[in-house]
């Protein structure tokens, strides 16, 4: 064993004495305190279907690791459920909670001297929760992925939980009646998984793999499938055998590894939250990364992948296509991947992927060849302008036109616009703003799915643009800009925005305008007065303290010298 091995600590000299016996309490040897002591951190709980199998992985990674030769020590960890947060209030604590699963992992790791790491994880703040605590204690880590949910059915459709969302407002346009309303809710998530298209959490999942941190074709795997569990154990063996060669995560995350991440997520349709959950795993590892790089990347890489929301596919779909392995190796092919990144392995991306074909199998259209793109390039545009000078996010895919100038409808809250869209007071060429949604403002920067999802179920997709500087579901698709920074709760222009002012988003010159002069602007800041803090206490007052702007991936710990 490495000499320099953490949990060493407990096996050494006669003062450890009280540290082996409470250790003997929970099962160790004699033989034992030679072994590395492995956290295994568990997402499990039963508030989601996306944690709801975790229990079952965690028992065979503890097992794999008993096999390997580590002591297993498995703690908990928190989750919020996006889908049933969502259109809430609740919603405020999803974007926190990645800082909560951050700070618990990294306090359980290092609180007991822990020599490696295994966490695994389910919705979407749980991977780039347990990201950020991994590359911040750099201790030899993996991330097992709780696996996809398999797509519900209804009259010949795949459905996933958008279907939902998306039905909510059809129902509101008199599309759809009572009784099929109820059958999507019936038959959009038939069992354990999180959520079954490109949303966010099968985009981080992607992520991770495409850096190297968990094992090839891992992140599309169903939940319910057998070779999930599998999986679940041999990242236990492969953990255990980084933590003898010292493989250490920042030898891993690397600036060529986000960039293979950035890479894999346009070149499969990815979630808008990927942007955020990077920076900020990128600022916990030490790495300089911006919201610029996307943009640069962005205009190299194509879509590759035909997958919902805005597609037709859902991921189980794309692993039995080839999974990620096989849109890295045709990225790979293309010099649009760095094949010399280190993997958890200890193999390089370019090893990894030597056996894996160079073209997608010809029998399907879910991954399709590259001179067949569902797009030229990518999805995800940084948005810039007098409306968002450090930045905004805006997923392009599945609109016709992205380009639009109309009116400023102007919402203060999540809650005031679904309420408009469902009441039919929005119009065709209408642009939407939600504000004091953002990190700070809201603070916790929720999801919008639920207006955009009504949007596009009223059927007004292409013609309706929505500003905000909250955040959308990786679910989302449309004419919608978020993570508009700075936010309106600092004084950003989204705030001196008035209902009537026409406002243009144009994703081919990757311009946000509020076209007012800027004389006018300067006298409405003049007399602007920032809100009064929506909470004075806990958890949420603390956040809004400490979180940064979004534009560098709203974390808490950003300057704090």
């Amino acid at each position: 064993m490495p000499e320099n091995l953490r949990s060493q600590v407990v096996t050494q000299g006669v003062q450890r004495a009280p540290n082996r016996a409470m250790l003997r309490a929970v099962g160790f040897t004699d033989d034992d305190f030679t072994k590395p002591i492995v956290g295994l951190a568990n997402g499990y709980s039963t508030i989601t279907p996306c944690n709801l199998g975790l229990n079952d992985l965690a028992k065979r990674a503890e097992a794999g690791l008993t096999t390997a030769g580590a002591m297993a020590q498995m703690f908990g960890t928190i989750t919020i459920s996006d889908g049933i947060s969502m259109g809430t209030e609740g919603m405020k604590y999803s974007l926190v909670s990645r800082e909560v699963i951050a700070d618990s992992i990294e306090t359980a790791c290092n609180g007991q001297s822990m020599d490696g790491v295994l966490a695994i994880g389910g919705c979407d703040k749980n991977m780039p929760g347990a990201m950020i605590a991994i590359a911040r204690m750099n201790i030899p880590a993996i991330f097992v992925y709780g696996g996809t949910i398999k797509p519900g059915h209804l009259d010949g459709e795949d459905l996933t939980v958008v279907s939902a969302f998306e039905a909510v407002g059809k129902h509101s346009a008199g599309k759809i009646d009572d009784a099929k309303l109820k059958a999507v809710e019936l038959n959009a998530c038939p069992g354990a998984g999180s959520c079954g298209g490109m949303f966010t959490a099968n985009t981080m999942s992607s992520a991770f793999e495409a850096m190297g941190m968990s094992l090839p074709y891992s992140s599309t795997m169903a939940a319910e499938d057998v070779e999930k569990a599998d999986s679940a154990e041999k990242s236990a063996f492969v953990l255990v055998e980084a933590i003898r060669q010292q493989i250490l995560p920042r030898h891993i995350l690397t600036r060529k590894a986000f960039e293979n991440a950035i890479a894999v997520i346009m070149a499969v349709g990815g979630s808008t939250n990927s942007v955020l959950h990077l920076l900020g795993i990128a600022h916990a590892a030490g790495v300089a990364l911006s919201i610029d790089d996307f943009e640069t990347i962005r205009a190299k890489v194509p879509v590759l992948c035909d997958l919902k929301p805005s597609g037709r596919y859902v991921t189980v779909n794309l692993h039995r296509a080839g999974g990620i392995p096989q849109v890295m190796k045709m990225l790979l092919v293309h010099d649009l991947l760095h094949g010399d990144a280190l993997t958890i392995s200890g193999q390089t991306i370019a090893e990894v992927l030597a056996d894996v074909p160079d073209q997608p199998p010809a029998d399907q259209d879910v991954i399709r060849p590259w001179d067949n793109p569902v797009y030229a390039q990518g999805h995800l545009a940084i948005l810039k302008g007098n409306l968002a000078t450090e930045g905004s996010v805006a997923k392009i895919t599945g609109v016709k036109n992205p380009q639009i100038t109309g009116p400023a409808r102007v919402f203060e809250s999540e809650e005031a616009c679904l309420d408009a869209i469902l009441a039919g007071k929005i119009n065709s060429g209408d642009v939407i703003v939600v504000r004091y949604e953002g990190p700070k403002g809201g603070p916790g920067m929720r999801e919008m799915l639920a207006p955009t999802s009504a949007i596009i179920g009223a059927g007004l997709g292409d013609s309706v643009g929505l500003i905000t500087d909250g955040r959308f579901s990786g679910g989302t698709y449309g004419m919608v800009v978020g993570h508009v920074a700075p936010e309106a709760a600092v004084g950003g222009a989204i705030a001196l925005v008035q209902e009537g002012d026409m406002i243009t988003i144009d994703a081919h010159q990757r311009s946000l305008q509020l076209n007012v002069s800027d004389q006018e602007l300067e006298q409405r800041r003049a007399s602007w007065q920032p809100p009064k803090p929506r909470y004075t206490t806990g958890v949420l007052a603390k956040y809004a303290t400490l979180v940064s702007s979004s534009s560098v991936g709203a974390v808490t710990d950003l300057d704090l010298d």
